[in-house]
């Protein structure tokens, strides 16, 4: 392989391993195999899992028995949906995490959040600044409410990660490093 190719493919790998793990989403299924029910501890799965703009929740649930609603810190501590709020019901929702902050959810069936604990709180990170960029001022929010948290959460590993991976043996291969 001549200099020029090598320093094209160079390039090339280059762009890839910038560009693709800040496009990368990672989809979550909300309680990985239990799925979205009753009686189970969604603080505890989201325990250790960074969820970041442009991931995406995934609530699987047999329809008609459980919804979601998208709730504020209050909703989520006295386990109400606001008025008027439409749920969402299919069974199979898919919730895009469009804005980086706190983001509370519930079932609003019965008293499946109150007496079933079927409510999830997370913290969205926004994307990666750049080293021009200055954060901007975060607003103070309530905390979530305490609860037990035992360790042992299940993991959601980016497609992106092995970019970096896939450069560096690339060029070493190629003789570039």
């Amino acid at each position: 392989m001549s200099n020029s190719s090598r320093l094209q493919l160079f390039i090339i790998l280059a762009i890839i391993a910038i560009f693709v793990p800040s496009i990368s989403a990672v989809e979550y299924i909300v309680g990985d195999e239990s799925g979205w029910t009753v009686n189970f501890d969604y603080q505890a799965w989201a325990t250790g899992k960074e969820f970041h703009v442009g991931d995406k929740l995934i609530f699987k649930y047999p329809q008609g028995v459980h919804n979601v609603f998208k709730v504020d810190g209050g909703g989520f501590r006295q386990c109400t949906a606001p008025a008027g709020a439409e749920p969402l019901s299919s069974g199979n929702d898919t919730i895009t995490l469009a804005t980086p902050g706190r983001k509370w959810y519930i079932c609003g069936v019965a008293q499946h959040c109150e007496v079933g604990k079927q409510k999830l709180f997370i913290t969205v990170i926004g994307k990666v600044l750049s080293p021009a960029s200055s954060p901007s001022p975060s607003q103070p929010q309530p905390p979530p409410p305490s609860q037990n948290q035992p360790s042992g959460a299940s993991t959601v590993t980016s497609a992106a990660s092995g970019f970096g991976l896939m450069f560096l043996i690339s060029t070493s291969v190629l003789g570039l490093l």
